[in-house]
């Protein structure tokens, strides 16, 4: 019975990590939202304290656009990256002395080096996740807000007037940004500046794309209807090229798990229940 009860526990944990593996490997198309803002929010509080107290070092100078690429998470700025990424490190390194007491040989060396770099280099990691998942949802997005964009443009609307309308029209994370441009310029920030921030925020071939196209079209007077239609063709065809590489990269993941995960758990099933059927016997 032991023994039964050992191979159905077994079956249960194949199952379990196969059935995680297939949800990973199956193509996503959320977006950059579903974190623990709570729990994301006071991890990062206390770092940002132990890295203050400690001393944070000095900021390079791409942060800034790192973190706006990322949407600016939780507020952040670079001074406060920085001090999450020293009290990730003096947190890190505490741990490394607890482990290497129980480490063998060069590992209880090697963690204490180890383990703090990894820790500093974390939060850069978590930055360029956000920043990647952000440009999927903006590249998705893209299309249908040019085509709108074109549509208020021929109406005789002015540039600005229509990037407002559409971002009030439409809903999503580009939409949100270019209300965030219209607002820009309104307020008195100059065009190119507006633009200019709206390409660090949505850091992707479409939009980098649109904004000189803009730029060129508000310094040479070229017309933009027709090259809004072209890019919101190339835009949809790089999503449609997207989803396609992203489905044949899940075809084998999910064949590999199926064969090494799911296949196994139902054999330890079926041994399980033979065994207690001859114990039984």
């Amino acid at each position: 019975m032991t023994r039964a009860v050992l191979l159905g526990w077994l079956a249960g944990v194949c199952a379990a990590v196969g059935t995680v593996e297939l949800v990973v490997a199956l193509p996503r198309h959320g977006g950059a939202t579903g974190e623990r803002s709570a729990w994301w929010r006071a991890l990062l509080r206390l770092l940002a304290r132990l890295g203050r107290r400690a001393g944070a070092p000095a900021a390079p100078g791409d942060l800034r656009v790192r973190i706006a690429a990322a949407g600016a998470p939780f507020g952040l700025r670079p001074g406060d990256v920085m001090a999450v990424k020293g009290g990730a490190v003096v947190l890190a390194f505490g741990v490394a002395l607890l482990l290497g007491a129980l480490l063998p040989g060069r590992l209880a060396l090697l963690a204490p080096v180890a383990l703090p770099a990894a820790a500093f280099l974390a939060p850069d990691l978590w930055l360029r996740r956000r920043a990647r998942a952000r440009g999927r949802v903006v590249e998705r997005e893209l299309p249908d807000l040019l085509d709108l964009l074109r549509v208020a443009l021929a109406a005789g609307l002015p540039l600005e007037r229509a990037i407002g309308d559409v971002g009030r029209r439409a809903s999503g994370l580009l939409a949100r940004e270019w209300r965030a441009v219209a607002a820009e310029v309104q307020l008195g920030v100059p065009r190119e500046r507006a633009l200019a921030g709206f390409g660090e925020r949505c850091a992707c071939d479409g939009v980098a794309a649109l904004v000189r196209t803009l730029d060129r079209a508000a310094r040479h007077g070229a017309p933009l209807g027709e090259a809004l239609l072209a890019q919101a063709a190339e835009a949809r065809a790089a999503n449609a090229r997207r989803l396609n590489e992203a489905a044949a990269r899940a075809a084998p993941k999910i064949q590999l798990v199926v064969a090494l995960l799911l296949v196994p758990s139902v054999l330890l099933l079926v041994a399980a229940a033979l065994l207690t059927a001859f114990a039984g016997g």
